[in-house]
């Protein structure tokens, strides 16, 4: 069944969207409990993952982390990256 609905996900160009909006349920885990704990990601849409943000000092911090992250939440993909990252503050 696995095969199946690779070769689906492959044929339909799906694959790689699945593959970064994996992102999400994983963004604790890649990130760490120290940033998962103020940030919540919300969607990735065309590779960027837009992720909302507690409070500004913290949106300042993440921009300059920015690479690192990235680094971090496309580590072994060859499908799926992410391309960018929007940090917005939490309403």
């Amino acid at each position: 069944m696995g095969d199946v609905l690779s070769r689906f996900l492959n044929r339909s160009g799906l694959a790689a969207k699945v593959e970064a909006a994996s992102v999400v349920p994983e963004w604790p885990r890649l990130v760490g409990p120290q940033i998962a704990a103020v940030t919540e990601p919300i969607r990735v849409s065309d590779g960027t993952l837009f992720v909302a943000v507690n409070t500004s000092a913290w949106i300042m911090e993440l921009n300059l982390m920015k690479g690192e992250l990235m680094r971090y939440l496309n580590a072994g993909k060859r499908a799926g990256r992410i391309e960018q990252i929007v940090f917005v503050m939490r309403s």
